[in-house]
């Protein structure tokens, strides 16, 4: 069973209905389930329960929450070297564009990284003008439909690559479905 935590804070709610999305993004890869923890109720035994990690905070000042930040640096510090492996992305938004969302998810990221997860953005894109190579981000709340898109698509990614490399289910692999959706030569 591939399991998913996507975590997240929220002070406007916005951030809450990315992480939602990012939720039914990845519960639509086969045999996934799927959790849905605010930084306020989540505790250290979620991260170690999940194979991938969706983290998703509002921009502040152009890095993440000081909720986020201290998730990692107190509850999260016994865990330290018991999460090295996992895999992880990031999503981010902020009162309007420009307001910092990437360097946001690259702040989120740098953590991660620093925990030992294995993260990733997305080449591929979710929209005409719409990607998430350092994660899905949006002014304000996802209203629009590449914002939404860009949010299912980071969680269907991220249940992807840990169907492939936690579980060994090559069929997952995204090169893998888009070749067999183009079909022979």
């Amino acid at each position: 069973m591939n399991r998913i935590l996507v975590l997240y804070d929220s002070k406007t709610g916005n951030t809450a209905k990315m992480a939602r999305l990012v939720a039914e993004g990845a519960a639509a890869i086969s045999d996934t389930e799927v959790r849905l923890r605010s930084v306020a109720e989540a505790k250290p035994e979620d991260v170690a329960w999940c194979d991938g990690l969706a983290v998703g905070s509002p921009t502040n000042m152009g890095v993440l929450s000081w909720r986020m930040k201290q998730f990692w640096d107190d509850p999260m510090l016994e865990q330290w070297m018991k999460v090295d492996g996992k895999i992880a992305c990031a999503f981010s938004s902020a009162g309007a564009w420009g307001g910092g969302m990437e360097l946001a998810c690259q702040s989120i990221l740098t953590i991660l990284i620093n925990f030992g997860f294995l993260v990733f953005g997305l080449t591929d894109y979710a929209g005409k003008l719409t990607t998430a190579h350092y994660g899905a981000v949006t002014a304000r709340e996802p209203r629009e439909p590449d914002a939404q898109a860009a949010c299912r698509l980071l969680g269907k990614r991220l249940a992807e690559w840990t169907a492939v490399y936690m579980h060994g289910r090559s069929d997952e692999h995204p090169a893998r479905k888009t070749a067999e959706r183009k079909g022979p030569g």
